[in-house]
């Protein structure tokens, strides 16, 4: 414990930018914020910490030589959302104590200096740890966040069980897990410790709301962040729409903590409540560390509604000219199929949860890149028109057909998808005209 204990204080006083508490995103974001992370936000749904390679830990005191002062305690951590894209949905922890241990176990851990990190985490190759943290550093990073500590009703054998667990699991050897952001993450893993150690007499209180889904989850803690929830809208299909049992309701943190406060645990006796005491160590809003909604001028409403405005007037333009505005479509029709090959690499070649299927890739996908380039071109002009026809005719249909089919979408998609159709039709008409402009021969 000592020497974890220095080794951590040690990279505490070195800081830098590779320093024991870094965020995920804590590297210069730029366009990533709109761009990057508000494609993958959803794929990292809880806070997480960047390791530091890891010490063995110590064998805790045997059970033979603890002391009656010695007795273990375990309590479930959850730390409110904060301000950050990957910190929105809280953060759960496991605290264990033992006379002079005192550690928080935390199961959002990743190594970003790890090889091909980034690539890996593309693909859905996550593996993210178990660490344990001291308590002197347990709040690093998360002091304006609400911290809420619920402690166990547990008997001692089963605390002691947790306890043995979790050191066990720290170990280098078995420290690392493949992180599921709806399944399998920093909330879900204390909700299985948890239930592992209360065992079948564990019970839930009753689910509230019983139609929720997990959109409904993510939407409601992206309220204030206009671009989160368009990204997750756009790269999580049908699946995170089907409705939820309570017990999947927990890959939230808060979700979690209610829960757990209002379980009981039953014997054949007599019935417990599974938390003996709740303290909250940092008292700040129980709304958590939020950033002000996005103003509606810099929404992605805004900007769709924008897209379509330019969009009907430059085709106004364009009739009037009997001439098609190549310049315009290009830049349309890239950011379309950049997007498209973002969905299909997703949908296709990633593992992440709920990005497969995914109605979306039928209005953006890599082919609107041609739509960007055959125009040009007087040879491929008959192919452009074919392949804007079937375009206009997909995307029109499916616009038709949204309210039956499994799929919610973002109400900023239908404007941007107006654009495409127009677009699409503009060039089926006009390209067949006569032209002025610099088509090449």
């Amino acid at each position: 414990m000592q020497r974890l204990l220095k080794t951590y204080r040690q990279k505490a006083k070195a800081g830098g930018t590779t320093g024991m508490l870094k965020n995920i995103l804590g590297i210069p974001h730029g366009l990533q914020h709109y761009c990057y992370v508000t494609m993958l936000c959803a794929l990292c749904a809880t806070g997480t910490l960047e390791a530091e390679p890891q010490l063995p830990l110590s064998k805790p005191v045997s059970t033979q030589e603890e002391q009656p002062e010695d007795s273990v305690r375990v309590s479930l951590v959850t730390f409110y959302p904060g301000s950050e894209p990957h910190n929105i949905w809280g953060h759960s922890e496991i605290r264990v104590q033992q006379g002079p241990i005192d550690l928080y176990f935390n199961y959002g851990v990743f190594d970003f200096q790890a090889p091909a990190f980034m690539w890996r985490f593309m693909l859905g190759e996550t593996d993210y740890m178990c660490q344990p943290v001291p308590r002197a550093f347990a709040t690093v990073g998360m002091e304006e966040r609400r911290m809420v500590e619920q402690e166990l009703n547990l008997p001692q054998d089963k605390a002691l069980a947790v306890r043995n667990f979790l050191w066990n699991n720290a170990q280098p050897e078995n420290r690392t897990y493949r992180y599921k952001f709806l399944s399998d993450n920093c909330s879900t893993r204390p909700r299985d410790i948890i239930e592992m150690a209360a065992g079948e007499g564990l019970r839930y209180p009753a689910m509230g709301d019983t139609t929720v889904t997990y959109r409904d989850i993510l939407a409601h803690y992206c309220r204030n962040y206009a671009w989160e929830k368009f990204g997750i809208d756009l790269v999580l299909g049908w699946d995170v729409d089907t409705v939820l049992d309570q017990r999947a309701t927990m890959f939230i943190p808060m979700l979690l903590m209610d829960a757990v406060a209002g379980a009981t645990i039953q014997t054949d006796s007599v019935t417990l409540p599974l938390v003996k005491a709740t303290t909250v160590p940092i008292d700040k809003s129980t709304e958590g560390n939020v950033r002000p909604p996005t103003p509606w001028y810099a929404s992605p409403m805004a900007f769709a509604l924008l897209v379509v405005a330019l969009t009907l007037l430059v085709t106004y333009r364009d009739v009037r000219r009997r001439d098609i505005s190549r310049w315009f479509d290009t830049m349309l029709f890239t950011t379309g199929g950049l997007a498209g090959c973002i969905l299909f690499f997703l949908i296709f070649f990633s593992t992440h949860e709920a990005t497969s299927p995914n109605i979306n890739i039928a209005w953006l996908h890599p082919l609107l890149l041609l739509l960007a380039v055959l125009p040009w071109f007087k040879k491929t002009r008959t192919a452009a028109r074919w392949l804007h026809a079937v375009n206009a005719l997909v995307v029109a249909l499916l616009m038709l057909a949204w309210p039956w089919q499994p799929q919610v979408g973002n109400f900023a998609f239908f404007p941007l998808m107006t654009a495409l159709v127009v677009r699409s039709l503009a060039n089926v008409f006009l390209l067949s005209q006569p032209t002025r402009g610099p088509t090449r021969r």
